[in-house]
């Protein structure tokens, strides 16, 4: 691999790239959102555990089943947006391992030892999937509001009840309307930030 995006394709997916709270009415196709998973998927993980899991909320009936979990800020933007992707992680993605890393038999011994280690791999790397899931979105075209702000424990109770997975973040998707952006936030500089050592 070489090369260099152009500054076109590095505004849209981090420069130019914005957190929608307001939506055209134009709906997201399940074509578009299985390319999206196809792209984001690549991303790399702790030896290819790919712990993210996704729900696609786009039906008004799972829109009535995520609405109780959210606060009153993000509920009106949430129940417009075409899509909400519910990013979630699967703290038992080891058992995929045989499948998913099959040139080391041994690496679900890797995580499965410990509960609490197994979450905190599940969790680092699903958060990194998401990262991914919204850079492969931008990527397509689409628009994000990645949120928090809401109660996890319905949303699991709702969504991944008797699974191993739980709730990350939520994600809205669609064709964003700018006339419902805020102004564009400072950011931290290099120094502030970052060591060369």
């Amino acid at each position: 691999m070489s090369g260099i995006l152009s500054e076109d394709a590095l505004d849209t997916l981090f420069r130019h790239a914005r957190t929608h709270n307001a939506w055209q009415d134009k709906p997201v196709s399940d074509e578009t959102l299985y390319k999206l998973y196809d792209l984001m998927k690549w991303g790399p993980t702790s030896a290819n555990c790919s712990a993210a899991r996704i729900v696609f909320v786009k039906s008004k009936e799972a829109k009535e089943k995520l609405a109780p979990a959210l606060s009153q800020g993000n509920l009106a933007k949430t129940v417009a947006a075409p899509v909400t992707a519910i990013i979630g992680y699967d703290v038992e993605f080891y058992e995929r391992l045989p499948e998913l890393f099959p040139h080391a038999p041994e690496a679900k011994t890797w995580f499965n030892w410990s509960k609490e280690w197994a979450e905190q791999t599940a969790f680092r790397n699903g958060s990194l999937q998401g990262g991914y899931f919204i850079l492969a979105a931008r990527a397509l075209g689409l628009d994000c509001g990645p949120m928090s702000g809401f109660d996890m424990k319905k949303v699991d109770e709702a969504f991944f009840a008797g699974t191993s997975v739980k709730v990350n973040f939520l994600c809205n998707l669609g064709y964003g309307n700018p006339d419902g952006l805020f102004g564009r936030s400072p950011r931290l500089a290099f120094a502030d930030v970052c060591q060369i050592v």
